[in-house]
């Protein structure tokens, strides 16, 4: 079981210092601007709360496109409050037992809640990166997510993430792991 608590509250700060003129910058995720950022994480906060309650219905299937246009008003709220209450419902040991579903798939809720982690940890590097904001990662979420990462071969990473980029010998453990994600470690905003 992981406590998923400090990641979200840290990926909670970095919402809550975006300012409005910086929602269209363009952020280290492919094709994702600052407010598509935004939008994605208040859905999968949202998908993956629901998968540790293991109350997706079954019919459920990968959620739509992300777009800043589905932000509405309230998001300096709503994410925040979304993203806490990601972390209380993996905070229950059932969350992380038996099976559950996220985008359409049966999962094991150990590995939902790894995702859930990995998706916190490196949105929140894109969101840090796009909008200068400092960020740093305990060694053990970032142990988590080189882990799950790990766990893939490069011909099963689909449209889900690319394929690792290289980084030198000196790089940090958050470079290695936003660096197994597909990113550039070293993405600078143009701004």
């Amino acid at each position: 079981m992981i406590d998923l608590m400090p990641a979200t509250r840290r990926l909670a700060d970095l919402v809550l210092a975006v300012g409005d003129d910086q929602l269209a910058d363009p952020t280290p995720c492919p094709d994702f601007a600052v407010g598509d950022v935004l939008d994605h994480l208040s859905t999968f906060a949202v998908a993956f709360r629901e998968a540790a309650d293991k109350t997706v219905p079954p019919d459920s299937g990968r959620p739509p496109p992300a777009s800043a246009a589905n932000l509405g008003d309230d998001w300096r709220d709503r994410i925040p409050r979304e993203l806490t209450t990601l972390a209380q419902a993996w905070s229950r040991p059932e969350a992380w037992e038996g099976m559950t579903r996220i985008g359409g798939m049966d999962t094991p809720g150990e590995a939902a809640g790894a995702v859930a982690l990995e998706e916190t940890v490196v949105h929140g590097w894109d969101l840090a990166r796009a909008t200068g904001q400092a960020y740093e990662v305990p060694d053990a979420e970032l142990e988590v997510v080189t882990g799950f990462f790990g766990s893939f071969p490069d011909e099963a990473r689909g449209d889900a993430f690319g394929l690792p980029t290289p980084v030198p010998d000196s790089a940090s453990r958050l470079e290695n792991a936003v660096a197994q994600s597909g990113r550039d470690p070293a993405w600078r905003s143009p701004s």
